[in-house]
């Protein structure tokens, strides 16, 4: 029987969010057929994402309604926006009761949480947002991915890559997620090292996530209050 690995799209989500664990997963169908991967979203007409490329799911909703996993990626203003989209979160809450593995990339834990699959759980989503997460009855993690039972979240963006390779060695072994990696030559080597997490620019930057989020929930006054009276910082 074939297993539907299936990602939500919506317009205006981060592309690489979407596309790079889409890129290790697709791979996946090659070297066990038990496996299909799909796109999913409102309707296949093309979108709009965070950056000039437009992109299109290959599915609607309703055309899957029981897939073994499902992936959903994040983004900025309208991946909160999102939030208040029952067609997307609804999905989200009805396919999680079969799915196997309900994974998210970045700020797409939040619509886990909206959809109420992270009470009580360990949960990672992009550094800048983490304070959000206990409003969702959360405990954020300060991780590149955290599995909590069924639930996998990644951190922010390029996080999802990793968290896919996870994914694929918790679906079908490490080998085949070695092949994968291999496959796509990822090893990652950043030309500046990597991010110290203690300089003065990640505080910097943290007013510009609190403006995305009262932007992104103005029309939410109810859950952008209850976000901030979470807020543990």
């Amino acid at each position: 029987m074939t297993k539907t690995i299936a990602f939500a799209f919506y317009p205006g989500c981060t592309a690489l969010d979407l596309v790079g664990p889409l890129q290790v997963l697709s791979g996946l169908p090659q070297l066990d057929p038990s496996y299909e991967v799909v796109v999913v979203g409102a309707d296949t007409a093309p979108g709009a994402t965070d950056t000039p490329l437009r992109l299109a799911a290959s599915h609607t909703y309703e055309e899957v309604p029981d897939p073994a996993v499902v992936v959903v990626p994040g983004g900025g203003e309208p991946t909160l926006a999102a939030l208040a989209d029952e067609a997307l979160v609804g999905w989200i809450r009805r396919t999680a009761r079969t799915a196997g593995t309900v994974a998210s990339v970045c700020s797409g834990s939040l619509l886990l949480g909206a959809a109420g699959l992270l009470e009580g759980r360990r949960a990672t989503t992009h550094w800048g947002l983490r304070w959000m997460l206990p409003a969702f009855g959360a405990e954020p993690v300060a991780e590149r991915w955290v599995e909590d039972g069924p639930v996998l979240t990644a951190a922010g963006v390029s996080a999802g890559i990793d968290m896919a390779l996870h994914l694929v060695a918790r679906l079908t072994g490490e080998e085949t997620a070695r092949t994968l990696q291999l496959g796509i030559e990822y090893d990652p080597r950043p030309p500046f090292g990597a991010i110290d997490w203690d300089a003065p620019r990640v505080a910097e930057l943290a007013p510009l996530f609190e403006k995305m989020v009262a932007d992104g929930l103005a029309g939410q006054p109810e859950l952008l209050a209850r976000v901030r009276a979470a807020d543990p910082r």
